[in-house]
């Protein structure tokens, strides 16, 4: 009972209690019918069973249910051996009730256990009919037993029916948390292995310069020392932020609005300490508008991921230019990155050059090297946003990572974004 009443508001409670005196109440008045107080008890005993199964939780419902089925048989069974028999009534609310509990048990419980019902549930409503007399039996059996077989065949539909549309709402939401876990891994990718390769760029750096005999100079090595505290030191609060967004999405992680450009900017310096010096052009025309927070996020991720590919694979690189500039062709507007570094890093013979096009073929290939998930990850959110990724080789030597992201139209980028901070 504690399950059907709940921790519920009182205006349900009154309702729910209502109701199950209607019931009760209708139990009893169609005992009174039968003229004997025995059969009385024995059809408000069934029936309330039935009635019970109904009420009771999901994982008990099977045993309740195939109880108030073998309680209503056994009535059935007792009343056919009776001389004197009900005139009126066979127990209609009880009828319903097995009905219901079809529709329950094929929603809500497995296969087996739901057939087990379903077929018990049928069985007693056709024979529940020879609780009357022979004479209301031949009567009854031209017009109410098809209507309640039909009523048997709504109850099935309607309990497949509830079942499929639960099996849909789980695939989709199995669906949600897969994708989310997947934005996630991506998340992790982009922020965290930005600082770790970083840290292990560094780290040979000073391993090898000492290997080799010149040990770099106090001054020198505290730099470098410096610099891997500093990229140790953003991984950590990169995975504080993700974690506390894990722990209470109610209460996510402060972070720049989602189409704030402005950390390029600390991307830019932050390489510079540690790496090949980072320059950064910035189209002064994205100063005074705000990007969608999709392309503003796509752009910081692209930004770092060709940053973190830098480190890895740009052998002897002494520079590197990011570019983002909008392009604007009367209605069309686009906004293009692009991050070229000037290293050594070799394709493979016959991949010069790979997009995110459907026709295109190849992979990028760079010092014999796949393209990881990083740039896998940043081809899908340029799809997604109806776009493109591009990663080749550049004339004269050297590796550029380009976007190339469509722009909604001004009014529709005024009502949903923020600005940018300068």
């Amino acid at each position: 009972m504690n399950h059907f009443f709940g921790d519920r508001p009182r205006l349900r409670q009154a309702v729910r209690c209502l109701v199950a005196g209607l019931l009760l109440t209708g139990l009893v008045l169609e005992g009174l019918d039968t003229g004997s107080v025995p059969l009385a008890a024995a059809w408000v005993a069934s029936g309330g069973l039935a009635l019970a199964a109904l009420a009771v939780p999901r994982h008990r419902f099977t045993p309740a249910a195939l109880a108030a089925v073998t309680a209503s048989c056994l009535v059935t069974l007792v009343n056919t051996q009776l001389a004197q028999r009900a005139e009126v009534t066979y127990g209609f609310l009880e009828t319903c009730a097995l009905l219901l509990l079809i529709a329950r048990a094929l929603w809500q419980r497995p296969l087996l256990p739901a057939s087990l019902v379903a077929a018990g549930a049928t069985a007693a409503t056709t024979v529940i009919f020879l609780r009357l007399s022979a004479e209301q039996w031949s009567t009854v059996a031209d017009f109410v037993l098809p209507a309640t077989w039909f009523g048997a065949l709504l109850m099935v539909a309607l309990g497949l029916y509830l079942r499929l549309l639960d099996t849909l709402r789980a695939r989709e939401h199995e669906a949600g948390l897969q994708e989310q876990r997947l934005e996630y891994a991506r998340e992790l990718h982009d922020f965290v292995a930005h600082h770790v390769t970083a840290i292990i760029a560094q780290t040979k750096a000073v391993r090898f310069a000492s290997a080799a005999g010149n040990a770099p100079e106090p001054a020198e090595l505290d730099r470098m020392l410096a610099g891997i505290e500093q990229a140790g030191s953003q991984a950590m609060d990169s995975m504080r932020s993700m974690v506390s967004v894990l722990r209470d999405p109610v209460r996510p992680a402060a972070t720049r609005p989602a189409g704030d450009l402005g950390g390029l900017r600390e991307l830019a310096a932050g390489f510079s300490a540690a790496g090949p010096a980072a320059t950064l052009t910035l189209d002064p025309r994205l100063a005074d508008r705000g990007l969608p927070p999709g392309i503003g996020t796509t752009v910081l991720h692209v930004v770092r991921e060709a940053l973190t590919n830098v480190r890895k694979h740009a052998h002897g690189a002494t520079g590197v230019t990011i570019d983002v500039r909008l392009h604007e062709d009367g209605t069309e507007r686009r906004l293009r990155v692009a991050v070229t570094d000037d290293g050594r890093g070799r394709p493979a013979p016959g991949e010069r050059r790979v997009t995110t096009d459907r026709d295109a073929h190849g992979q990028t290939v760079r010092d014999g090297r796949r393209p990881g998930f990083g740039l896998m990850g940043l081809a899908e959110r340029a799809e997604a946003l109806g776009g493109r990724l591009t990663a080749g080789r550049v004339a004269g030597g050297g590796w550029t990572v380009g976007a190339d992201l469509p722009l909604p139209p001004a009014s529709a980028e005024a009502r949903t974004d923020e600005p940018l901070r300068p």
